[in-house]
């Protein structure tokens, strides 16, 4: 069986995470654990997965031809931002979208990763 390669991009309001309680955080990680015991039920393969740094660490880079502007900070002021992503292949994008369900309450982003 063939497969495809895909990103699942998970976006949050880094506040919230902040300010959760324990038990929160608990549930959080309890369902992330599900999405890693059960990737193999939706035919998915993890690649790579990492949780990323705070939003304030960010620098953006913006080349246009020689030139470049080098800016603290992320690209886009925006409600929720990227904290995270799993590398994935699975046999088609719905096996991605049923098993992302076992995530945590996110914006989650799903890309086919682009044949070059």
């Amino acid at each position: 069986m063939s497969t495809q390669t895909f990103v699942v991009l998970l976006y949050a309001t880094e506040g919230d995470w902040d300010g959760a309680d324990e038990a929160t955080k608990a549930e959080y990680y309890r369902q992330h654990g599900d999405y890693d015991d059960q990737a193999a039920d939706f035919g998915v393969t993890f690649l790579a997965s990492e949780a990323l740094q705070s939003v304030t660490t960010a620098v953006t880079l913006r080349r246009s031809g020689d030139d470049a502007e080098v800016t603290e900070g992320p690209f886009a002021e925006t409600a929720e931002q990227l904290g995270g992503f799993y590398l994935v292949t699975a046999p088609n994008r719905e096996a991605v979208l049923k098993h992302a369900m076992l995530l945590p309450e996110y914006t989650i982003e799903v890309r086919e990763i682009a044949q070059m």
